[in-house]
């Protein structure tokens, strides 16, 4: 296994572990408490494979647990955070449609190490999650709406930066209509939106969509 030293090296500002997390602590609601109580699992992947991705992505701890001792969930960031960008920044964006699913309510994070990509894979773009899918190679997959939402909370307060500014990402969870998740798009391009990380839904086409004409009269 690689040693935290040598992922560090690596990475540099882009190695978020127990002590980059903790000089923020009090800008989150993460629990402080839980790195005392528990031994730092070590880093799963291959020296080889962090060679390959320490220039285009974040190697992360995940913390599962909140200040209350709770499990940290995107609805108890979104309390923590906010929804106002007027008031504080970062926040999330103003919307309360996910409030009561299971993926925003219960889903947490494990207490292990993730690594994410910092942007969007280019040959990605436009493309359906199926059609993704299909081309992801061997160990990659979709993450977890909670997991998004922790790298950019955490990676804006320590390095400073928006991650995935104006892109929105597919994540492997679904809604009860197993409509699925994308978040992301931290700023409109156009303005018109406040700042705020989204959370959104991706519609699937069923019988209940459907036109009912207008009929124009025509003289």
């Amino acid at each position: 296994m690689i040693t935290f030293e040598v992922a560090k090296k690596l990475f540099s500002r882009y190695f978020l572990g127990p002590d980059e997390i903790l000089s923020v602590i009090s800008q989150t609601n993460i629990s402080e408490n839980f790195f005392a109580k528990k031994t730092i699992p070590e880093i799963p992947f291959s020296q080889e494979l962090l060679e390959k991705s320490c220039q285009d992505s974040i190697l992360i701890l995940g913390v599962p647990e909140d200040r209350q001792g709770k499990p940290l969930t995107l609805n108890n960031m979104r309390s923590f955070y906010g929804t106002d960008p007027n008031i504080k920044e970062p926040c999330m964006y103003n919307q309360d449609w996910y409030l009561k699913e299971d993926f925003a309510a219960n889903r947490t994070l494990e207490f292990k190490w993730y690594l994410i990509k910092r942007s969007i894979v280019e040959n990605t773009r436009a493309l359906r999650p199926d059609q993704i899918q299909e081309i992801l190679t061997t160990g990659e997959q979709f993450p977890s709406a909670i997991l998004t939402a922790y790298v950019f909370f955490l990676n804006y307060l320590i390095n400073k930066e928006i991650l995935w500014k104006h892109d929105f990402l597919w994540c492997s969870d679904e809604d009860h209509n197993e409509d699925i998740i994308y978040t992301g798009r931290y700023e409109d391009p156009m303005g018109i939106n406040k700042n705020g990380f989204n959370i959104h839904r991706h519609l699937k086409i069923r019988n209940v969509y459907g036109l009912v004409p207008m009929i124009e009269f025509r003289q």
